[in-house]
């Protein structure tokens, strides 16, 4: 498998990527892996070489660059690293991650190993948000998005990501977890309703008995059965879309 870590030059700055994907010249249809708040880290560059290995090519950004060097020590989170993780989380914004995806567009359209056309992306947590605005953002290019138990999809702000659901062209997966302290009870109702209303093909989809962070396997809430049905959901949309 072909890995390497770089940097993608954006208007902000210069954001450190991983990227990996199969040996051999390509090209590969290309996946965005938007992390979760905890950051960049072993765990992800792991399911980043699992969507390689599946015959994509994966980019995964340190969406925290703008910060500096930002990096946790998740066996030993507390009250305080909680906080700071929160802070970071909280400094990113949709303006700023499209900013960073059309980056990240233009060095997958310069790159001989990525297939030029339609893109797919994946993102957990915080990141739920991010999928949704950039399908709208890039509407002609991002054909299959991925939210596994996302945050902050709808909200009560002008800005929240549902509103932008009829810009979308591409097809969107949301996955859920039963018990999610993140995702308020009105969510899921309100982001059905929302994607009714436009002629977008979604599936939003509640795992039993789960809670958030499912497909994590360094974490107790760990649910290797959803899990892998997300992971199998996920992907059969790119492979429509972009195989």
């Amino acid at each position: 498998m072909y890995e390497q870590q770089l940097e993608v030059t954006t208007k902000h700055g210069r954001m450190p990527c991983f990227v990996a994907c199969p040996d051999g010249p390509g090209p590969f249809p290309p996946i965005i892996f938007y992390m979760d708040a905890p950051g960049t880290r072993e765990e992800l560059r792991n399911m980043t070489r699992r969507i390689a290995r599946h015959g994509y090519i994966c980019i995964l950004p340190d969406m925290y660059y703008r910060l500096g060097t930002v990096r946790f020590d998740l066996p030993r989170r507390d009250d305080g690293m909680s906080g700071v993780i929160r802070a970071s989380m909280n400094s990113l914004t949709i303006p700023y991650v499209n900013d960073d995806t059309a980056a990240m567009i233009a060095w997958l359209d310069a790159n001989d190993k990525a297939r030029p056309g339609p893109l797919g992306c994946v993102g957990h947590c915080m990141s739920g948000r991010y999928i949704t605005s950039v399908s709208a953002a890039f509407p002609h290019r991002m054909m299959a998005a991925v939210s596994l138990y996302g945050v902050g999809i709808v909200t009560d702000k002008d800005d929240s990501p549902h509103l932008s659901l009829n810009k979308i062209k591409g097809e969107l997966y949301y996955a859920f977890a039963e018990y999610d302290q993140s995702v308020p009870a009105n969510v899921i109702p309100e982001l059905k309703a929302a994607l009714q209303k436009t002629d977008v093909k979604a599936e939003v989809e509640v795992f039993p008995g789960t809670h958030h962070g499912f497909c994590f396997a360094e974490r107790a809430v760990y649910d290797t059965l959803a899990a892998e049905a997300s992971w199998a959901k996920t992907f059969a949309l790119w492979d429509r879309h972009l195989k």
